[in-house]
């Protein structure tokens, strides 16, 4: 009997409290749907920032509600926050078990991806959006569009990669021209203040060789008589002196005369003689 009236009780106090829960869970998604009429309103008239807000507050007083949380994903798509509206659709792609819902936030992260130019991203979205709903010709369109921005994309990265190549390889080029141009001006240079170099050693050995033999000429030099005098007076004699085989004009004409005064001094003697041999003659007189 005890145990049957504790079961009542139970099962009463349960039922009051899942009716409570109920009434409170109800009363939380009737404010969180005004807070979203509320929100919606504002996103119509694009005051996206406050409409922002009040879909947030919906969400948190009644986070079940997935409209919510995709509207305010809408909401940061107009602000161009793609990557935190991004969040909220995966969010809603993983965990809503309507596979519209889940088509459309497939789709709207292929917009997102768009807005900042990661084609590739876009197409996987896109795919997996049709994927869920293959009917849908908005996202067959932009898959196609997104396709086509994708390959010229993937072009233009193609010529920018071979145009920086051939700017580097360029560059390399130009790099190695200007190395070998430094190396060749370099030794050029080089060569120059070598052959400088050996022209100061000429020079220096130039001068050298001259101070050189002017120190020799001065070796070679006679010393000077320090009498003038009887140097000449030496000079005189040693040209006075005969050289063998060969006479000076003065020496030659000092000989004559020396012949001269001694034939004069033979024909005196001779005359002498002859006057001494002869009677002498008076003077006549007048």
């Amino acid at each position: 009997m005890f145990r049957k009236t504790n079961r009542i009780v139970f099962y009463f106090l349960l039922l009051v409290s899942s009716t409570i829960l109920a009434q409170n869970l109800e009363k939380q998604e009737h404010v969180a749907n005004s807070y979203m009429r509320d929100a919606n309103e504002l996103y119509a008239k694009s005051n996206f920032s406050d409409a922002e807000v009040a879909y947030k507050k919906s969400v948190a007083t009644y986070p079940a509600n997935p409209k919510a949380i995709y509207n305010l994903a809408n909401t940061m798509m107009r602000q161009k926050r793609y990557k935190e509206a991004i969040k909220q659709y995966n969010y809603l792609a993983k965990n809503s078990k309507s596979t519209q819902m889940q088509a459309q936030s497939y789709h709207n992260i292929g917009n997102a991806n768009m807005g900042l130019n990661d084609f590739q991203k876009a197409v996987d979205a896109y795919k997996n959006a049709l994927r869920k709903n293959p009917k849908d010709e908005e996202t067959r369109y932009n898959l196609a569009y997104a396709q086509e921005l994708l390959k010229q994309q993937q072009q233009q990265n193609k010529d920018n990669k071979d145009k920086q190549n051939k700017d580097d390889k360029n560059k390399d080029k130009k790099n190695q021209d200007q190395e070998k141009k430094d190396k060749e001006d370099k030794e050029k240079k080089d060569d120059k203040n070598k052959e400088d170099d050996n022209k100061d050693k000429k020079k220096d050995q130039d001068k050298k060789d001259d101070e050189k033999e002017g120190d020799d000429d001065k070796k070679e030099e006679p010393k000077k008589d320090p009498k003038p005098k009887d140097k000449e007076g030496d000079d005189k004699k040693q040209q006075q002196q005969p050289r063998p085989g060969k006479l000076s004009p003065q020496q030659a004409k000092q000989l004559l005369e020396a012949l001269q005064n001694e034939e004069k001094k033979t024909q005196d003697k001779v005359n002498l003689k002859r006057i001494k041999g002869k009677p002498v003659k008076t003077e006549k007189d007048w």
